[in-house]
C-alpha cells in the first residue's frame, strides 16, 4: 500500500500539461487583478513557456534505486509512549567516535528506503530514496540508526498532541505533554531506549521536550549543524542537535554532527575544522566564567513558581563552582515573541505556499517529496488546528497587508540580536527557564480548536527567540527527581557551545 501510495505522487508529478485554455487563463488572469479580455493574445506565449519549463526538467532526474532497508511499525504493545514512528536497524559496520551509539532520528529527517510521516497524514506513505547529511556522518562514525521517532503535525507544536499517529505521552505521567515537536525523540532517550537522538528546532523544538520530559537537549548555532536532507520550516530558523540523557554524550554526538557540508545555505558563516567539545568538559569547576541569570525569562503570565525557584538555585548553585553571577536585565526579552511573530508568515510560505520548496535558496529539496506535499490542498482537514490556525492568519495578513510584517519581523530580529549580543559581553552566558511550565496535561479527544491550539503554543515563551536571533541554547534537567522534570536553558555567544557544554556538565556533576 505505501509502495501504490509512492507511485500515485510520482504519477500525479508527471501529470502537467502544457496546454492552457481559455477560460483557465481568464481565471488565474482574474487571480492576478488583470483583466481577461486579452486572454487569447497570451495564450501562445503561456503554452510555450509552459513546455519550455515541463519538457526541460520531467525527464531530467534519473530514477533513483531505492534503498533496501528493512523497517517495521512498533505494536502498540512496544509503543506505550507513542513515541516510535518505525523500528529499523541501519549501521555501517565500523568502528568510530559513535561506535556503540544507539540512536533515534525524529521524522522529518529523509532516511533512504524508510517512511517519513513528518506527523502528517498528508505525508503518509513517502519513502526517501537519500539520507539526511547527518545520517551520513553518524553511521560513518559507527552510530546504529534504530528507529524514526514521532513528531508533531509538520512539527509545527510545542506539545506532544497533534501527530497524525496520536499523542506521545510523557514517560514520567503519561496523562502529561512530552513536550514537541521533537516528543518521540525526547521520550525515547528519557525511558533508556536510545543513547541519542536527533531532534529538529524552529521554536524550542529541542529544548521544550527535553525540559518536559528530564533530559538534555541542544539548540547549536544556528548553521553549525547541516539542515541538508531535513524536512523544516523556514531556512532562517532551522536547526538540528543531539537530546541525551548527559551532557557527555550530547557534546560527543555533536562533535560528530558540526561541520559545513558544502550544500546548506545556512553554513556561511559556520567555522571551518574538527569540532572540540568534549575539552570543554574536562575543565571540571566554572572558576571565571561569567553567568547572567535573565530576569525577563522568569515571572511571565504562564510561568510556575516551582520551575522559577528551581531555575534560580541551580543558578545560584554555579557559584559554589567558581562562577561568578549575577542577575541581568534584557527587556527586549519579555517582548521577544510578539516582536519576532510576524515571521510566522514566512514559514506558511515555505511550507504550505511553496509546497517545502525553498525557493529563495540554493538548497535541495526531493522531487518526491514535494510532489507529497502538493497534497495538502485537497486534504486541509486532516491539519491539526493549531496548524489551520496558522494558516488562516497568515492568509488573512497577506490579504490585508501583503508581506509588510514579515519585513517588519526581520528588523526586529536584528534589534533583538543586539539587545542578546550587547549582554553576552558583561556575561559569557545567562540563563532562564526553558519551559515556564513544568509538562502540560494532554488535551482530550475531545478538546477545543482553542485548547489544542494553547497547548502547542505556550511552552514556546523562552525558547523562540533564540531561534531567529541564531545564539547557542541548552536544556538541563534541574528540578527535582522526586517530580516533573524542569529545565533550565543557557544561552551563549555564537559558536561557542563548549562554553555551555562547560556550564551544564559542571551543573550536572553537580546535582
Amino acid at each position: 500500500m505505501l509502495q501504490a501510495a509512492a507511485d500515485g505522487g510520482k504519477e500525479r508529478e508527471q501529470s502537467v500539461k502544457s496546454s492552457v485554455t481559455i477560460e483557465e487563463l481568464q481565471e488565474i488572469m482574474a487571480s492576478l487583478g488583470m483583466s481577461g479580455d486579452q486572454a487569447g493574445e497570451y495564450k501562445d506565449i503561456v503554452e510555450s513557456n509552459l513546455s519550455r519549463v515541463v519538457s526541460s526538467y520531467e525527464s531530467a532526474a534519473p530514477e533513483k534505486p531505492k534503498a533496501a532497508r528493512e523497517w517495521s511499525r512498533p505494536a502498540e504493545a512496544d509503543n506505550p509512549y507513542g513515541a516510535w514512528y518505525v523500528r529499523t536497524h541501519i549501521d555501517s559496520g565500523q568502528g568510530g567516535k559513535l561506535a556503540g551509539m544507539r540512536i533515534a532520528v525524529k521524522d522529518n529527517l529523509l532516511l533512504a528506503g524508510v517512511p517519513l510521516m513528518n506527523g502528517t497524514s498528508v505525508l503518509e506513505g513517502y519513502v526517501p530514496d537519500v539520507d539526511a547529511e547527518i545520517v551520513t556522518r553518524m553511521l560513518d562514525a559507527g552510530a546504529s540508526i534504530v528507529g524514526k521517532t514521532t513528531c508533531e503535525a509538520y512539527c509545527f507544536s510545542g506539545g506532544s498532541h497533534t501527530s497524525a499517529t496520536g499523542p506521545v505521552r510523557n514517560p514520567h505521567d503519561l496523562s502529561r505533554s512530552a513536550g514537541g515537536s521533537s516528543s518521540g525523540s525526547a521520550v525515547v532517550v528519557a525511558t533508556g531506549e536510545v543513547d541519542a537522538a536527533i531532534g529538529c528546532d524552529q521554536g524550542g523544538s529541542i529544548r521544550m521536550p527535553a525540559s518536559f520530559s528530564g533530559i538534555v537537549g541542544m539548540k547549536p548555532t544556528w548553521g553549525l549543524v547541516p539542515y541538508t536532507g531535513i524536512l523544516g520550516m523556514n531556512p532562517s530558523i532551522d536547526h538540528a542537535g543531539p537530546m541525551t540523557a548527559n551532557v557527555r554524550e550530547n557534546a560527543r554526538l555533536l562533535e560528530v554532527l558540526a561541520g559545513s557540508d558544502g550544500v546548506d545555505s545556512r553554513q556561511l558563516e559556520t567555522p571551518h575544522g574538527e569540532a572540540a567539545f568534549l575539552e570543554a568538559l574536562e575543565i571540571g569547576d566554572l572558576a571565571g566564567v561569567r553567568i547572567g541569570i535573565l530576569e525577563e525569562g522568569f515571572g511571565l503570565s504562564t510561568s510556575e513558581s516551582d520551575v522559577d525557584s528551581a531555575v534560580r538555585a541551580a543558578a545560584r548553585g554555579l557559584e559554589k563552582l567558581g562562577a561568578q553571577v549575577s542577575e541581568i536585565s534584557i527587556p527586549l526579552h519579555a517582548r521577544a515573541r510578539a516582536l519576532t511573530s510576524g515571521a510566522l508568515q514566512a514559514i506558511v510560505t515555505s511550507v504550505f505556499n511553496h509546497d517545502g520548496c525553498l525557493i529563495e535558496r540554493p538548497d535541495l529539496v526531493p522531487l518526491d517529496y514535494l510532489a507529497r506535499q502538493h497534497e495538502w490542498r485537497s486534504r486541509a482537514d486532516e491539519l491539526p488546528a493549531n496548524v489551520k490556525s496558522v494558516l488562516i492568519t497568515s492568509e488573512l495578513i497577506r490579504q490585508r497587508a501583503g508581506y509588510r510584517y514579515v519585513a517588519q519581523a526581520k528588523e526586529q530580529v536584528r534589534v533583538l540580536r543586539a539587545a542578546y549580543d550587547d549582554a553576552l559581553e558583561t556575561v559569557d552566558a545567562f540563563v532562564l527557564p526553558t519551559t515556564p511550565m513544568k509538562a502540560t496535561p494532554l488535551p482530550g479527544v475531545d478538546a477545543s480548536a482553542s485548547e489544542i491550539t494553547d497547548r502547542a503554543f505556550a511552552p514556546l515563551a523562552n525558547t523562540s527567540a533564540f531561534n531567529n536571533t541564531h545564539h547557542p541554547a541548552i536544556s538541563v534537567p534541574c528540578g527535582p527527581a522526586d517530580s516533573l522534570p524542569i529545565g533550565m536553558m543557557v544561552v551563549g555567544r555564537f559558536f561557542e557551545e563548549s562554553v555551555l557544554y562547560r556550564i551544564a556538565h559542571a551543573h550536572e556533576q553537580s546535582r
